[in-house]
């Protein structure tokens, strides 16, 4: 019976302390001035700078958090949420994660707007438009 109380009183108390509710950025609707446009329309702007010089390549595979908009402020999608960071290889995401996550380096977070040709392309089920994602690249792998 106490580890059965244990349990409860870690999940009613401990458990919600370390959720994170994410909200969308103020800018989520469109991209702002200054932000870093490179020939694709991919538009980029750094939150929190990273440390080091070692960008990954396409074929890296990487660990990031990440949170994902649409440009009306729906959240889609999560790590942060989930409190678990993801890792893939950049070369089996949308191209528009394979082009920003070049650009970044360890510890660095940095909001990617991506026009949708970059994204899932019209894709039936998937987040249509320009999306909006914060992203930390934790490391390069």
């Amino acid at each position: 019976m106490k580890k059965y109380l244990t349990v409860l009183l870690v999940t009613l108390f401990v458990l919600p302390a370390f959720a994170v509710e994410v909200t969308a950025p103020e800018d989520v609707a469109a991209i702002p001035e200054g932000a870093e446009v490179t020939a694709s329309g991919l538009a980029s702007k750094v939150l929190e700078k990273g440390e080091g010089t070692t960008h990954p390549t396409a074929a890296s595979s990487v660990t990031v958090h990440y949170s994902g908009w649409t440009t009306d402020g729906k959240l889609f999608d999560s790590s942060v949420n989930r409190g678990t960071p993801a890792t893939f290889p950049l070369n089996r995401v949308i191209s528009g994660w394979t082009e920003g996550l070049q650009l970044m380096v360890e510890g660095e977070t940095r909001r990617l707007w991506i026009p949708e040709n970059l994204a899932y392309g019209g894709r039936s089920g998937a987040p249509a438009g320009m999306l909006v994602f914060d992203v930390q690249l934790i490391s390069i792998n």
